[in-house]
């Protein structure tokens, strides 16, 4: 199994969930006599890495852990024990093993645990293969998983397609009751903010949980501050993009699975070549956290000065007399070789892959489509990848982001990517294309774009990225800062009320509420009157106070809201004398003072995304989080971990 990461420095106390789940799964082994045989839902045996340790499953007896798969069980035990998701084609899985150990005269006993509820359909499957009798079937609410410090999975992998494609909502059930466990635990969040469709309906979801199931006044003063919630479907261009983080890049060239990569032996010095291993990547190697955030360009500079310092002090200790305290710093040194190794390994091959011209033309493209500018250079660069038969999850990516810039495609354009798509890669992909158009990813154009409207009043694209020292989120993908992370930086400085004919542009409706039923305290009032001053600096900017806007110059609090009909009817950009203006560089460091709490304590968001989040956006909250204007701390939850062709494969369906 792999290494479980260490969560003593999240801001939320996430070792308790952790011992949550293990204390339950463990009690559901103790229910089970004797010697058993477990199967785990190939898609959930990454959760368990995460959880416990195999040594700690055979002190509960389990002689065995694999995976369910559609051959007979091979096993001595009696007791059989599914840990399964409520799938379908899992039910089947069960029933043939069953059917088979019966038709052999074979006695076991057979236990069903669903993860995190069960549901009627899958119990009507077992139902009509006369197995369901044969079961004992319980639960294990596994809702919430910690994935590191800073972030959290419901393990929802296909939640955007069920929501978009199939019409089917009930993974929103699943992530409410996760943020209403939660509440049980930190307190009920009283600041509530969300975006989409999903979103929204989430938190109807959790205030009617509330209702019905009110979280105590004994959990005491909440530990979470305000709620974010984000449908992906607000900002598709985002994942679509290539993340240019260390951690965005080992996800898109190697999939990043629950914390770790399985890797080809040979990358990684071994002489095994042709074997796999499993590389955990997760804050516990004290190296990876300090550069998974940085842009990959400056990674290379960072292992770079690291080796070189650590050859010079190798030097030094072999031609130099040292003292006793100096050659233990030396030796604390030596215990990092073993990280430094494996980074510089993994960067190496990342480095393969980045400088090969395919990839630096693809960059150069979204940057292009980004910027909204180049139609006609965008449209012949994807024909052309189209015709040398690219792999079509790199064509999709581009054409989606081509897409959702233009607000779909003219019907002459649309048709003519379609139907050479169809001649290049086969009739087999006629589902996903339909899947892309039901979803608004790529669709015929009704109606005039937005993008450049929205992309000038967020400031999404950032000239003279410093990647090195940089002062705003842009440098996760070198010059375009995620359009959902100017989202959440609104949401937390002020709500979305002061930019809410932009809010308006974007998919789906949006909320802003005030949540009843928490207890009074200082800390509570404290913040109300951190938000009156915050009024009050409202008031003072641009009426030349010391925060006002002066040409060439901006401020950390929105003045007042853009005028969005003008933008829409001239397409003016805004002004730099205009009084509404935003600093989305590091500089003001007033908002930090306001809303810092009487105790000393950050304020904590918890920003859920409904529909995946990339590595790249969650550096970008890091970084955030990290500046010294900023009072909060932001801890990540998230329906799945997504890069732009893991998204993409939820819509891809092959035909027979």
């Amino acid at each position: 199994m792999a290494q479980i990461p260490s969560l003593d420095n999240a801001p939320l106390n996430l070792t308790s969930l952790r011992e949550q789940s293990r204390k339950e799964l463990i009690n559901i082994l103790k229910n089970i006599r004797g010697r058993k045989l477990l199967l785990v839902d190939p898609k959930l045996s990454g959760s368990l890495n995460l959880i416990t340790q195999f040594s700690l499953l055979k002190e509960h007896a389990v002689e065995n852990l694999r995976h369910i798969l559609g051959e007979p069980i091979q096993s001595d035990c009696r007791s059989i024990l599914y840990l399964v998701r409520s799938e379908i084609n899992l039910m089947k899985f069960i029933s043939s093993h069953i059917q088979h150990d019966v038709s052999q005269g074979l006695q076991r006993e057979y236990f069903v645990y669903f993860v995190p509820r069960r549901t009627v359909v899958c119990e009507k499957i077992l139902e009509e293969a006369k197995v369901h009798q044969m079961l004992t079937i319980g639960e294990y609410p596994l809702y919430t998983l910690p994935l590191d410090e800073d972030v959290l999975s419901f393990e929802l992998d296909f939640a955007y397609k069920e929501c978009q494609i199939d019409g089917d909502t009930s993974s929103l059930w699943h992530i409410a009751k996760a943020i209403h466990k939660l509440e049980f635990s930190f307190g009920l969040i009283p600041n509530v903010r969300a975006k989409g469709k999903a979103s929204t309906k989430v938190v109807d979801i959790l205030n009617r949980m509330h209702r019905e199931n009110a979280v105590g006044s004994d959990v005491g003063v909440p530990e979470i501050n305000t709620l974010i919630l984000l449908d992906r479907e607000v900002d598709m261009i985002t994942p679509m993009c290539s993340q240019l983080t260390y951690e965005g890049l080992l996800d898109e060239f190697f999939h990043i699975n629950n914390g770790s990569v399985e890797l080809d032996a040979s990358i990684m010095g071994s002489q095994q070549s042709g074997k796999k291993m499993k590389v955990p990547l997760n804050s516990s190697d004290k190296l990876y956290k300090e550069i998974r955030d940085l842009n990959f360009e400056v990674v290379v500079q960072v292992l770079r000065q690291k080796a070189t310092s650590m050859k010079q002090d190798y030097t030094e200790v072999t031609t130099q007399s040292q003292t006793v305290s100096e050659l233990k710093d030396f030796v604390k040194k030596l215990n990092s070789l073993p990280e430094m190794t494996k980074h510089i390994n993994l960067a190496q091959e990342l480095s393969k892959h980045t400088t090969k011209p395919s990839f630096l033309g693809r960059l150069d493209i979204e940057h292009t489509i980004v910027d909204g500018q180049s139609y006609e250079i965008c449209f012949e660069y994807i024909e052309e990848i189209i015709h040398k038969q690219e792999p079509i999850g790199n064509v999709l990516r581009l054409l989606v982001m081509f897409s959702i810039t233009n607000a779909g495609l003219p019907k002459k354009h649309f048709d003519y990517f379609r139907r050479e798509l169809l001649h290049s890669y086969g009739f087999e992909h006629m589902t996903t294309l339909r899947n892309l158009e039901k979803a608004g990813l790529f669709k015929k154009q009704e109606s005039k774009s937005n993008w450049l409207t929205v992309k000038r009043a967020m400031q999404l694209v950032v000239d003279d990225t410093d990647t090195a020292n940089p002062n705003d989120i842009a440098y996760v993908f070198s010059g375009y800062a995620p359009l959902s992370i100017r989202l959440v930086q609104h949401a937390i400085r002020s709500g979305w009320r002061a930019i809410e004919d932009i809010v308006k542009l974007l998919p789906g409706p949006h909320m802003e509420l005030k949540r009843e039923g928490y207890p009074n305290s200082s800390v509570l009032e404290t913040q109300q009157e951190g938000l009156a001053n915050l009024d009050k600096l409202d008031s003072n900017v641009g009426s030349g106070g010391p925060w006002s806007c002066r040409p060439g110059r901006h401020v950390g609090i929105l003045v007042k809201p853009i005028n969005i009909h003008n933008m829409l009817l001239h397409g003016d950009p805004v002004k730099e004398n205009q009084s509404a203006c935003w600093d989305y560089t590091t500089n003001c460091k007033n908002e930090g003072k306001i809303q810092r709490l009487v105790d000393g304590r950050r304020s904590l968001v918890l920003v859920v995304f409904i529909g995946g989040v990339t590595f790249a956006e969650i550096s970008a909250l890091r970084f955030l989080s990290s500046q010294e204007g900023m009072a909060y701390d932001i801890i990540i939850a998230t329906t799945k971990m997504v890069n732009g062709q893991t998204l993409l494969e939820g819509f891809m369906e092959i035909m027979p």
